[in-house]
């Protein structure tokens, strides 16, 4: 077991944000968690993370678990390039600095490695979000909706380079969209609207990749609509 989020809760003065949130993450799976925009997402990966501490409740993992992060936007720093970007992190984690030559291969970004964000498209800049994460080798991956902001041809095609990405790692990967979750992920956690509850949980078990046309996924897609409803 990667991950244990237990009975955790949540509030902001006198807003609830989590109440009694549980679920769990095994080794190597891909989980998806969704609910409508507000319903506290964020803030359980936050929580996971350590970024902000919950009420109440557990987050169990084992010691030793490294945490990368990848947020909605890419936060790449404008005055460094993409190699010094994830330079950067590789040595704020003492990691051995030839891993940033690998991840820029494995995000499709070599050749790009001297330019600056600004130079970049908004997938490129997430592909390098993605590798300076990845960078650190976490044993987890948190991913707060980071293909939200871009259109949606390129959000598919990033959806699809994704799962080649990080093949075999855990990913807990926050989103309210049903179809990206229906692609991605092995299984789903469905929240309720706020204060977030765990409605249920699904397991996918479609062949990746996967059709979006295909009959089985039309039917999730319908049956997820109508747990968030």
């Amino acid at each position: 077991m990667a991950l244990k989020v237990l009975n955790v809760s949540k509030s902001y003065e006198t807003l609830k944000v989590l109440d009694g949130v549980s679920f769990s993450v095994d080794d190597g799976e891909f989980v998806c968690i969704i609910g409508e925009s507000g319903c506290g997402k964020t803030t359980m990966l936050k929580i996971i993370a350590g970024i902000e501490d919950s009420d109440s409740g557990e987050i169990v993992f084992d010691s030793g678990t490294k945490i990368g992060f990848v947020f909605q936007d890419d936060r790449l720093l404008p005055w460094k390039t993409v190699y010094e970007n994830i330079m950067f992190a590789v040595k704020a984690a003492k990691m051995d600095v030839r891993v940033v030559k690998r991840v820029i291969e494995l995000v499709g970004l070599s050749g790009f490695e001297n330019y600056y964000p600004k130079q970049l498209s908004g997938g490129m800049r997430q592909r390098a979000g993605i590798a300076r994460a990845l960078a650190i080798q976490p044993n987890l991956l948190l991913m707060d909706e980071p293909f939200a902001n871009l259109d949606a041809q390129t959000r598919e095609r990033m959806q699809e380079e994704l799962l080649k990405i990080v093949k075999g790692k855990t990913v807990v990967f926050v989103t309210h969209s049903i179809d990206e979750a229906l692609f991605l992920a092995d299984r789903i956690v469905v929240f309720s609207p706020r204060p977030a509850r765990v409605v249920r949980t699904i397991e996918i078990d479609i062949p990746k990749p996967r059709d979006r046309n295909s009959n089985e996924f039309v039917e999730l897609r319908r049956e997820i609509y109508r747990s968030l409803k």
